[in-house]
């Protein structure tokens, strides 16, 4: 048996939002650990349970009993993600990131928003 292949695949690991959270969380992770280094304990702390929140949080309502507490979930997913856009602003005010690191998050935050946007709607209708 291979052991590099996974053998059970959660719902939630096919969802396309959920994987586009899991590759954008590593980017911003790492501009946690960047913040980190700079003593900005506050700020790296909130970035990472910011970005955390998202894939967690549709990874649980993957598992929801309804489609309406799966929409719930995905709506918090979303709060996070704006609390990360936030964030970001800060940091670049705080010349921690650049105006372009800034801007190239953003633009992936915002594609990312949309989807789960309209998974999300697909699910109330």
């Amino acid at each position: 048996m291979n052991s590099d292949k996974e053998i059970f695949i959660f719902r939630f690991q096919k969802l396309i939002i959920w994987q586009e959270a899991i590759g954008q969380s590593h980017n911003l992770l790492e501009l946690s650990e960047k913040t980190r280094e700079k003593r900005l304990f506050r700020f790296a702390d909130q970035l990472d349970g910011s970005v955390l929140s998202i894939s967690n949080n549709i990874a649980e309502g993957s598992g929801a009993a309804s489609k309406k507490e799966f929409a719930r979930y995905l709506a918090i997913a979303r709060a996070s993600l704006f609390e990360v856009v936030n964030i970001l602003h800060i940091l670049e005010l705080r010349n921690i990131i650049t105006t372009s690191e800034k801007s190239k998050h953003i633009r992936d935050l915002y594609g990312l928003s949309r989807k789960i946007y309209a998974f999300r709607q697909s699910l109330l209708k």
